[in-house]
């Protein structure tokens, strides 16, 4: 009997464990090559060669490579065109089989579709599977079979359908020689371009080893969760948003512990987290069902909206120069580590869209190019909330006031001082807003606003009515 031999593809998955992908392959073949593609076609667009995006991956691919070294395997890395090489390689090995996991953004859908057509044209067939979310694309509608556009319903169907089957780990059981074996090492971040970041002092753990590891750290407070998560100051997150994000944890071995931990002990902490583990497959499956949030509104009145965009405002808001110290601190927390508390991804995406008068889309594509942890399903989700364009949005006249939610939740100015630290010097109850103390003050502590700290770009009560009258035009039926 000839032998069948397979190639898997590595994308948003750079895990051994609990891999639908691998674990079909393994199933199903006698030989099993791996290949991870830096692939050009993405890399080749980002401006900025200091990445910390691309240095995850290459860390995360490294220890993937030696894990499967460990059982007489290895990956083939290139870095190349994915839709150009994977019809080649597989032709190459003699591959009858590629084995991957989906990908759900639109140009990672044509990107395959592109692949799946040459594999064909040689007789190499091409499986994908689900592994990044729970449930996928129509796995889980409304009783009429139409998708859902709000959470809470689409929630209550989720969590009526979820099942042990659904949640079950993919084995991992190589035998011994099943693996093609590899010569050649990873290459190094220099000979594609790219230079360090400063991923490693920021302690960012990566690999499947560091998914493993925040996950095991978070497990011991995830009851706190549904508080603790509010605060930017406190360690309240999972912090393993971009290791779901590259595939270096398992969403199904999450959401097992969390639905779990809640059932058993009616923890408020794990009901809440496994509530934004369920946000995230509904915005997969809102990208899903209406690819073009991508770049319109889902709400397609909303398109109407006349943006002020002004320039000036929008480079305050990039840099950190808004004069709103909550606003401020986000945004140099983004710049500086490529991550933001999600308390503040909604402020400064509501300043931006109601206070700036910016259209949602210039933030979601400056979130494109800082968060290490950027999801586009999650990402134009997001944004969409914020700026009432979207599912389930906050509604337009709704509109996040930057110095209430900083006296909220960052109460004692805490995070500000961290990332603010021109006004570090101010109490406790001034932080939140240096433009309403007085010169003495001021002059006390060695800032004047407009030089050392800037003034507000603008009026919170001016702007929000401002928002208000744009909303309002963009829903009046046009004559």
């Amino acid at each position: 009997m000839a032998q069948k031999s397979s190639l898997v593809w590595f994308r948003r998955d750079l895990r051994t464990h609990d891999n639908t992908a691998l674990s079909a392959a393994l199933d199903e073949s006698d030989c099993v090559h791996c290949v991870f593609i830096f692939d050009k076609a993405i890399l080749d667009a980002l401006t900025d060669r200091a990445d910390r995006r691309v240095e995850f991956i290459w860390e995360s691919v490294r220890e993937l490579d030696a894990r499967l070294r460990e059982d007489g395997g290895g990956l083939i890395v290139r870095h190349a065109v994915a839709e150009d090489e994977i019809p080649k390689l597989a032709k190459a090995l003699g591959a009858q089989t590629v084995f991957a996991n989906h990908d759900y953004e639109p140009g990672a859908i044509a990107r395959d579709e592109a692949v799946r057509a040459a594999l064909a044209g040689f007789g190499v067939a091409f499986k994908t599977h689900k592994d990044q979310v729970v449930f996928e694309k129509a796995e889980v509608m409304t009783l009429g079979g139409t998708p859902f556009s709000v959470f809470t319903p689409y929630k209550n169907a989720w969590l009526k359908k979820v099942s042990e089957k659904d949640l079950f780990s993919r084995r991992y059981l190589p035998k011994t020689g099943q693996f093609a074996p590899q010569v050649l090492d990873v290459p190094s971040l220099e000979s594609m371009g790219f230079a360090r970041t400063n991923l490693a002092k920021l302690k960012v753990p990566t690999g499947q080893s560091g998914g493993k590891a925040l996950f095991e750290d978070f497990l011991k407070r995830i009851d706190l969760y549904d508080e603790a998560r509010n605060f930017p100051s406190v360690k309240g997150p999972s912090y393993l948003s971009v290791h779901l994000r590259f595939g270096t944890v398992s969403i199904r071995e999450l959401a097992n512990a969390a639905l779990k931990r809640w059932r058993e002990t009616e923890s408020d902490g794990a009901a809440t987290w496994l509530s934004e583990l369920i946000w995230r497959d509904f915005y997969f499956q809102i990208l899903h069902h209406h690819p073009r949030v991508v770049n319109r509104s889902f709400k397609p009145e909303y398109d109407a909206i006349e943006w002020v965009n002004n320039p000036a405002y929008f480079e305050a808001w990039c840099h950190g120069k808004t004069g709103y110290p909550i606003v401020d601190a986000g945004m140099r927390q983004l710049n500086e580590t490529g991550y933001m508390h999600n308390r503040l991804r909604m402020v400064v995406a509501s300043f931006l869209t109601k206070d700036l008068q910016i259209d949602w889309r210039w933030g979601e594509r400056y979130f494109a190019e800082k968060l290490i942890d950027y999801d586009m399903s999650a990402n134009t989700g997001g944004w969409q909330w914020a700026a009432s364009t979207g599912c389930d949005a906050q509604p337009y006249f709704r509109i996040f006031n930057p110095t209430a939610q900083s006296e909220k939740f960052d109460a004692k100015g805490a995070f500000i001082r961290r990332y603010v630290p021109e006004i570090a010097a101010l109490s406790d109850k001034d932080i939140h807003a240096p433009w309403l103390c007085s010169e003495l003050v001021l002059r006390g502590i060695g800032v004047l606003l407009g030089k050392d700290y800037p003034r507000p770009v603008v009026d919170h009560g001016i702007a929000r009515g401002l928002t208000l009258e744009m909303f309002k035009a963009a829903r009046s039926p046009q004559p």
